[in-house]
């Protein structure tokens, strides 16, 4: 059995609610892993789960310990939950470069794919930053130097351009509407282009040094994922299919 490693989909939130004269906070934890992670589980996979605030001291720091999965899922979670390690940002001691580490682990035949969130790609007000780390040097797709969000209240429906590819097997030629994702640039040399959003790349992938990449731009759970595409069919077929190719085969 192939063993996954989902880091990422949580997040604690902190709410002041003010009533007339009044006010009051609420706060909570919360993880939206649960639609992705028992997509893969029912395909096979055994899944190991970190959530974002876990990884700032925990997430593999070497490629052999990274070696120990098959495929790294990164969702919505940014750039410096890697970089700023409890080592390094509370003790100013040096630690290994967690991005680089990731870089060497897909040059050395492991698999990556990127889920598309508020801090994924550049992000939110530029906040999750891959275009600046290792990490980008290992996606198909170019990463924007800002801001890269698309919100599109009405809705925006994906287009498949390469139905022949085996990440589309089985899966309804006509796509749910998504409420958004994260904007990127097709680069021809880094990656092919499997189907597009907005006309900018909703699925891409590409192969680097032994291992392979895979993007999906838009979001695995909500806001930008609705009900329909999440409780349909079609969501365990695709995760199954890009879990499959990026780790050369089936579970």
């Amino acid at each position: 059995m192939k063993h996954i490693f989902i880091c990422g989909e949580s997040y604690i939130g902190y709410t002041v609610h003010v009533k007339g004269a009044d006010s009051m906070t609420t706060s909570g934890y919360f993880e939206n892993v649960g639609w992705l992670r028992g997509a893969l589980e029912k395909a096979g996979y055994q899944v190991t789960y970190m959530p974002s605030h876990v990884a700032l001291d925990q997430f593999p720091d070497t490629v052999d310990k990274l070696k120990a999965y098959d495929l790294v899922i990164l969702s919505d979670v940014g750039a410096n939950t890697l970089m700023m390690t409890t080592t390094s940002f509370r003790s100013s001691l040096p630690a290994p470069d967690r991005c680089k580490a990731l870089k060497a682990y897909v040059e050395q035949g492991g698999a990556l794919i990127m889920v598309g969130g508020f801090m994924s790609f550049t992000g939110i007000e530029g906040k999750a930053r891959y275009g600046v780390t290792p990490i980008a040097d290992v996606l198909p797709v170019k990463l924007l130097p800002y801001d890269d969000r698309v919100e599109v209240s009405e809705g925006v429906v994906p287009v498949t351009v390469d139905k022949g590819h085996p990440i589309f097997k089985g899966l309804p030629e006509e796509w749910s509407y998504f409420i958004g994702y994260n904007r990127t640039e097709a680069d021809p040399q880094r990656g092919r282009v499997l189907a597009s959003i907005g006309g900018d790349p909703f699925i891409a992938v590409g192969e680097f040094g032994q291992g392979r990449t895979a993007v999906f731009t838009s979001d695995c759970a909500p806001h930008w994922a609705p009900k329909a595409f999440l409780e349909s069919p079609a969501y365990g077929i695709l995760w199954k299919n890009l879990a499959d190719w990026a780790t050369g085969g089936k579970a």
